[in-house]
């Protein structure tokens, strides 16, 4: 068990001392967190970047190929360390597969086949139409709390950073806002708004009047609620970005890295994360979101259907794994050993040929990516039937196919974060599990990867 005492309980119990009686933060957090100490800790990670495939790609078109006479010949399909790949779709993978540095776990599976609820559900760990599901907060934000207490007095940049999240973006939940994603959509010039038109004196002199203005507000507790006091803590963190050259940097990048990165969004989203790792400003969490595969028709047209997707994929996803594996991280380790990168959908395609329409429809059973972090690289994890409709293998040690918890709860514990945390400061005063417990399933880290 871990208390957790925040600036808010710290002066209600400050405010029973006045009234006479001192009231032990123990009594009074009783069981605010506790966690299950025999939990599997993998702590092999430092960073993570997830990368959310909306739309749900076709598995058997790319990380669990099958070929057939639905396939395109410009697919190439190629044997590769023994796993069969799409060499002229995914050209630039191909390679970093073929040196080894990542794996593939095959044998996932979603619970529905509904985008919004299994994207929700992907970024929750949970069943988004649940009790708790309503509160949830995003996996990131969760890290960015957890790991808010190793920030360094000159980390100014949120925990939690998302790339393009658009309208799939789980939030913060019931948490405060200061482990809110911080959504930007990349630009070369960098982020705007971080200096002001009237220029930095005359700026200055007008943030330090409104703090003057309000200083009674500011005061903690605020007088008007916990709302009061997020809204000056946004503030004063917005103010902090503002004219600091590492900030501005972090998200400024070459136009020869934009074009090696491939001159798209999702290139530069990758670009982004690779740059604001790099810089170590207290970002820990990066989620990334790639659209354009709900392939239901045409799914194999001429620089349509999958293509565009699947370009932006192979050329973000290689580069990112290429530059961050030979960024020099801690303790003789490389920025790829210390981030760990998860690239997913929702769930997956139908299998065999394509349909009436020239496309695949939604199905279950599907395919990840996974990255650095301590995962040990050229790994297929499970396996599918011959036909690619049902999981034979699941691949590890639950004996059961892969669920968005148990990815939930290898990043968690990759991290060194236990995942059978429970907080007991939610809203409806029924306990927080980081993964629930009340499933036909609990989900645990999949250690296969990592050993």
């Amino acid at each position: 068990m871990e208390p957790i005492i925040d600036r808010r309980v710290f002066f209600k119990i400050a405010a029973t001392g006045v009234a006479g009686y001192f009231a032990s933060p123990m009594e009074m957090l009783a069981q605010t967190v506790t966690w299950n100490s025999n939990a599997t800790i993998l702590g092999t990670a430092k960073n993570v970047i997830f990368i959310l495939l909306a739309g749900a790609p076709s598995q058997t078109d790319t990380f669990d190929l099958r070929v057939g006479s639905w396939t395109p010949a410009d697919f190439a399909p190629t044997t590769i360390n023994g796993a069969d790949w799409p060499a002229g779709l995914l050209p630039n993978l191909a390679l970093q597969w073929s040196l080894g540095r990542f794996s593939i776990i095959r044998s996932c599976q979603s619970t529905a086949l509904v985008h919004n609820l299994l994207q929700n559900w992907t970024q929750i760990a949970r069943n988004p139409t649940g009790a708790t599901g309503k509160i949830a907060p995003n996996i990131g934000s969760i890290v960015a709390l957890e790991l808010d207490k190793q920030r360094a007095s000159n980390q100014k940049l949120p925990g939690f950073l998302s790339l393009n999240g658009g309208g799939s973006l789980a939030g913060a939940g019931y948490f405060s806002s200061r482990y809110s994603p911080f959504d930007v959509a990349p630009n070369i010039n960098g982020l705007a708004n971080l200096t002001n038109q009237d220029g930095e004196a005359t700026f200055a002199t007008r943030y330090n009047m409104l703090l003057a203005v309000d200083t009674q507000l500011r005061s903690l507790p605020a007088p008007f609620g916990a709302k009061v006091e997020e809204m000056a803590d946004f503030y004063s963190s917005a103010r902090q970005l503002m004219y600091d050259p590492a900030v501005s940097s972090a998200f400024r990048f070459a136009s020869s890295d934009q074009v090696k990165y491939g001159n798209t969004a999702f290139g530069n989203a990758c670009l982004t994360a690779r740059n604001v790792l790099w810089s170590n400003l207290g970002t820990r969490y990066v989620q990334i979101t790639l659209g354009g595969w709900d392939n239901h028709t045409n799914i194999y047209a001429t620089n349509a259907g999958i293509y565009p997707s699947a370009r932006q994929l192979d050329v973000g996803v290689s580069n990112l794994i290429a530059d961050l594996a030979v960024i020099p991280g801690t303790d003789g380790k490389s920025k790829l050993d210390e981030t760990l990168i998860v690239v997913k959908g929702e769930f997956g395609r139908t299998l065999g040929n394509i349909t009436s329409q020239q496309g695949r429809d939604h199905y279950f059973v599907h395919s990840a990516l996974v990255a650095g972090g301590g995962v040990r690289g050229g790994l297929v994890l499970g396996k599918t039937s011959e036909d690619g409709k049902y999981i034979d293998q699941p691949g590890w040690s639950e004996d059961r196919p892969v669920y968005a918890e148990d990815v939930a709860a290898t990043i968690y514990s990759a991290l060194g974060i236990n995942y059978t945390t429970v907080r007991h400061d939610d809203p409806l005063g029924r306990g927080f599990e980081y993964i629930p417990s009340t499933g036909s399933y609990v989900g645990k880290p999949i250690v296969e990867l990592f050993r």
